[in-house]
């Protein structure tokens, strides 16, 4: 599992690569810090996201509630079938902003 940040747009973009499983999750928390930090508007790029589970979900969660307090959006893009199944069971693609 890789992560990775850059600014494009305005906007901080993290890409995900590979499965965000609990055995990646300790290392992509590290990753994720300067989103919990931002001062622009997140953009989580799924599009090389392979599988995502619970320890994952946190994480989008985790980012999602560092952002709201400060007035910024957290939006998600490029999700396969699979993984916005898992969104749509758990109740996340309520929570969450979508992009084509």
């Amino acid at each position: 599992m890789t992560t990775t940040i850059k600014e494009q747009n305005g906007e901080l973009v993290a890409f995900f690569e590979g499965s965000l499983d609990t055995a990646a999750s300790l290392q992509t928390e590290k990753d994720i810090q300067p989103l919990l930090t931002a001062d622009k508007n997140i953009l989580l790029n799924c599009e090389k996201l392979e599988y995502i589970s619970s320890s994952g979900l946190r994480i989008f969660l985790q980012i999602l509630k560092a952002a709201k307090p400060r007035g910024l959006h957290v939006f998600v893009t490029g999700m396969n079938k699979d993984i916005l199944k898992v969104f749509s069971l758990t109740g996340f693609n309520n929570l969450l902003e979508f992009r084509d």
